[in-house]
């Protein structure tokens, strides 16, 4: 059965084929070449990529994705679609699922959402479950910077608590939505925020969303 992940890592790659490599991302400066050198780092070059969560390795990362941007465009993209190699932890199932269905979906939207006409995409009951489950786990790790209090709640009225505080802020949105608002890319989210005008203000310019 295909999992999430693999379902997103193949549209993410069908995304940045057709985008080709020097097409806008939502990712700060990297257009769609940076990105699809960052995937592949990501998963194939463990000694490297711990330099996203790790100061210390952070300017090897930034050698080693430079590299790596240098290849072939279509080798990139063939080496997202293809996978990690069997000996990465990325190619066991159980860890790709929960490393890679919110990473490749993120990432994904950061192609679409870059471009003029992307529209909306609506999600299968399935995954945006699913992506709400990984969004109430992570949230107050993704929002502890904000500087309110932040609560996130679904259509249905689920609520994940993002960060303490006060005054509060409720932002409403599907899953997708929210898990694109929380991992920083609040400029693009269908969301609606309800709350005191100064604290809303205060979070729609705030850069601490996200890792």
């Amino acid at each position: 059965m295909s999992t999430h992940a693999k379902r997103e890592r193949l549209l993410l790659a069908d995304l940045l084929e057709a985008a080709g490599p020097d097409a806008p991302t939502l990712c700060g400066d990297w257009n769609t070449r940076d990105l699809a050198a960052h995937v592949v780092v990501r998963e194939r070059r463990a000694d490297a990529a711990g330099g996203i969560v790790i100061k210390a390795l952070a300017d090897r990362l930034q050698r080693v994705q430079a590299e790596f941007a240098e290849k072939p465009y279509e080798e990139l993209i063939q080496l997202i679609r293809t996978g990690p190699p069997r000996f990465s932890p990325y190619a066991l199932k159980q860890i790709d699922e929960a490393a890679n269905a919110v990473e490749f979906y993120v990432h994904a939207e950061d192609v679409r959402r870059a471009q003029k006409d992307w529209t909306p995409r609506e999600l299968d009951p399935v995954f945006a479950d699913a992506l709400w489950s990984r969004l109430e786990k992570a949230a107050r790790v993704l929002c502890r910077g904000v500087p309110v209090g932040l609560v996130l709640r679904r259509p249905d009225g689920q609520t994940a608590v993002g960060h303490k505080g006060t005054p509060v802020v409720t932002v409403t949105g599907e899953p997708g939505e929210l898990t694109m608002f929380a991992f920083g890319r609040q400029d693009v989210a269908d969301v609606q925020k309800e709350g005191d005008e100064d604290a809303i203000e205060k979070l729609h310019g705030t850069k601490q969303l996200g890792l």
